[in-house]
């Protein structure tokens, strides 16, 4: 078999995303770094593999996909034959559609966004970020309630979109202590066969 390429950042969640689901599928594949400190993702060769100049970008083949839940959608269409990662109901579909959503939305302006201030100093409104962060917290906390995964009885591409930056929030100074459930959501994810975690950084309440 042909082996994938990522091309990843090691502290990136959205790299990581595709990262873990590439290793819970058991799929042979190559991880290859992008320095983005030095601007490797704004030149010309990477800029070849997606124009908008952002990781991940998944190498399969003659298939060059960039978006990480565009790369989450892809692996768990063409690699997993159960149909698990992304179910085929049509409420389920739907339901790992919505949290899919949330992963570019409330997940992305609250806790990943409150840690690119920390890990990368982005000039972002951190305590605006925390605020929302929380206000997303509070409601993935609701919505786990009696569920052990976000959608349906099986883990999906659904939990695995919005895992990387909930664990990491500490790092953007985000605290999970009040969300029991949550972190039991989280710890269930470290449990899975082939959970590869994504690299630390000892900053905000991580420090």
């Amino acid at each position: 078999m042909r082996k994938i390429k990522l091309y990843r950042h090691a502290l990136s969640g959205h790299s990581h995303r595709a990262e873990l689901l590439l290793s819970l599928l058991q799929l042979d594949h190559e991880l290859v770094d992008v320095d983005l400190v030095n601007g490797e993702h704004k030149q010309p060769p990477f800029l070849a593999l997606n124009r908008f100049g952002q990781v991940p970008v998944l190498e399969d083949g003659d298939t060059v996909l960039a978006d990480s839940n565009a790369i989450l959608v892809y692996l768990a269409t063409r690699y997993d034959s159960s149909g698990k990662w992304l179910p085929r109901e049509p409420d389920r579909a739907a339901g790992v559609q919505r949290f899919l959503s949330v992963a570019a939305g409330p997940l992305a302006y609250g806790p990943a966004a409150a840690r690119l201030v920390t890990v990368f100093g982005a000039d972002k409104d951190q305590q605006a970020a925390i605020r929302d962060a929380h206000k997303l917290l509070e409601v993935l906390e609701c919505h786990l309630t009696g569920r052990e995964w976000l959608v349906g009885e099986h883990p999906s591409i659904a939990d695995i979109a919005n895992y990387s930056y909930i664990a990491h929030a500490p790092e953007g100074g985000v605290s999970l202590n009040a969300y029991g459930n949550v972190r039991t959501w989280l710890t269930r994810i470290q449990k899975l066969p082939g959970f590869v975690a994504m690299q630390a950084t000892p900053v905000g309440l991580a420090a």
